[in-house]
């Protein structure tokens, strides 16, 4: 090994188009803003789950906007 050092550059200037898209990007990442702010972690089959990938296939949307319509048909808000 020889004692040759490398020496690291200055960091290159921002280009303010990137910048702009990874803020963009960022914020709402997947969609999902502020209003979905808790996770839920269900164990289950892998047949199942393969099944409610199928079905959210054939729908045309993703499975955790299948899923959270399911649950948000299942447990409405009170209108109260």
């Amino acid at each position: 090994m020889s004692g040759k050092r490398v020496g690291i550059g200055a960091r290159p200037l921002a280009d303010p188009q990137a910048e702009a898209w990874i803020r963009q990007s960022t914020k709402g990442a997947l969609g999902k803003g502020s209003r979905y702010t808790a996770r839920l972690t269900l164990d289950i089959t892998p047949a199942l789950r393969a099944r409610i990938k199928v079905a959210a296939f054939e729908e045309g949307v993703t499975v955790a906007e299948m899923l959270r319509n399911l649950l948000e048909c299942r447990f409405l808000e009170d209108e109260t």
